[in-house]
């Protein structure tokens, strides 16, 4: 299969309301439409979480993060631009995405990916994609394709074929809060 045809594939399931498992810029994730209610409690059903536990959302570039935080700081483009490594920003003002998914004080976690295949699957899909790591909660991070247990690879719609054979660590995204006057809380290194 394609990258192409593997990217058509999970974009067709993604707006079918499904979920999928796919390679992001750190390690795999499962994903959804973020803008999908449903879909959004199926990754949480999945994943054995609370939903009181926020979840990451990935997208393509500046202008879509945009679309999914009334306003966004400047010192937000300023950690974006000088990250060494992928980095999730937590920002207050979450619109246009489910209800279930934005955490209580109005806020949602995003990050703009650089990988290609993940990149470009944001890009074509056109919406913010839920990006929560491949694991049962508590459990560790799937780095590569063959950590996912069977268990959560037979709950979803489509498991994505690009870099299936990749063997080399990953590590998840640093994950950074900026507050409402500039105020920056480390969450994860």
């Amino acid at each position: 299969m394609t990258q192409e045809e593997d990217i058509k594939n999970a974009v067709n399931t993604l707006r079918a309301g499904g979920v999928i498992l796919y390679p992001t810029d750190t390690v795999w994730g499962i994903g959804c439409d973020a803008t999908n209610a449903e879909a959004v409690a199926k990754v949480y059903a999945i994943k054995h979480r609370e939903d009181s536990k926020a979840l990451i959302c990935l997208v393509d570039s500046d202008a879509r993060l945009q679309r999914y935080v009334r306003n966004v700081p400047a010192v937000a483009w300023e950690l974006l631009d000088a990250a060494v490594k992928p980095t999730t920003v937590i920002l207050d003002g979450a619109v246009n995405l489910a209800p279930n998914l934005i955490a209580e004080d109005g806020s949602i976690a995003l990050r703009i990916t650089k990988e290609s295949f993940s990149k470009e699957l944001c890009y074509r899909f056109q919406k913010a994609l839920v990006s929560t790591s491949a694991n049962i909660s508590g459990e560790p991070a799937a780095q590569n394709y063959r950590d996912i247990s069977p268990e959560l690879l037979q709950s979803v719609d489509y498991v994505c074929y690009t870099r299936r054979n990749e063997h080399k660590p990953h590590t998840p995204s640093s994950i950074v809060k900026l507050g409402p006057t500039g105020e920056v809380t480390i969450i994860r290194p």
